[in-house]
């Protein structure tokens, strides 16, 4: 999955240096607070890689934005999760929007963030799909039709004129999925690559 991230990254902001690191000291999938939770000291860990590396921007490729408070007290950058910056940059595209997701034990995870964030008012839904982190990772066509569905459903159900893609692992499915809807489809990770660079050029001022 983190090659799949920083792929999609790269396609959403070349001519940047896009490195990726895998948390081996958390949980194989984030899946609900516990998770979460249990994945923050991994990624803490994960920083002097990042300083090593001369980063200028970090970001959290996991959708409940797990860490970021943490990862942003102790880093020398601006650090951005992919849920923060899906949901900023379909407000500031002005879009209403609904989240579709992975699995009931992550919506109220991403509500609370939305609200945090002060963009609950913005949202028409978040939805479960049903599907586990590493099922969406894999793509299946089963797979595909059901976030189709759900996608559809937004659609069709949520007075809104977007879909935030809600899980990492949907980065690289962007395409096939926009050619089942209407909605303008808005995936965290490109999201994140697109407002970095601006991040990193007003911190410094």
């Amino acid at each position: 999955m983190t090659e799949a991230v920083v792929e999609a990254a790269r396609a959403a902001a070349p001519g940047h240096e896009i490195l990726g690191w895998t948390n081996a000291d958390g949980p194989p999938a984030i899946q609900g607070p516990e998770d979460g939770a249990a994945a923050v000291a991994g990624i803490l860990r994960l920083l002097p890689e990042a300083r090593a590396a001369g980063a200028e921007a970090i970001v959290l490729a996991c959708f409940d934005d797990t860490g970021l408070a943490e990862v942003r007290a102790a880093a020398s950058c601006p650090v951005l999760g992919i849920g923060q910056a899906a949901f900023h940059l379909a407000a500031l595209l002005g879009h209403r929007f609904s989240v579709v997701t992975t699995l009931p034990v992550s919506v109220p995870v991403i509500e609370e963030n939305l609200r945090g964030y002060g963009l609950m008012g913005q949202c028409g839904r978040v939805r479960a799909s049903g599907l586990a982190v590493l099922e969406v990772e894999a793509a299946a066509p089963p797979t595909l039709a059901r976030l189709a569905a759900e996608i559809a459903a937004a659609e069709a159900e949520d007075g809104v004129t977007a879909a935030v893609l809600g899980c990492a692992g949907m980065a690289p499915l962007v395409r096939p999925l926009a050619a089942h809807t209407g909605l303008r489809l808005i995936d965290g990770v490109a999201a994140a690559a697109h407002l970095a660079p601006a991040v990193v050029s007003a911190a410094r001022g």
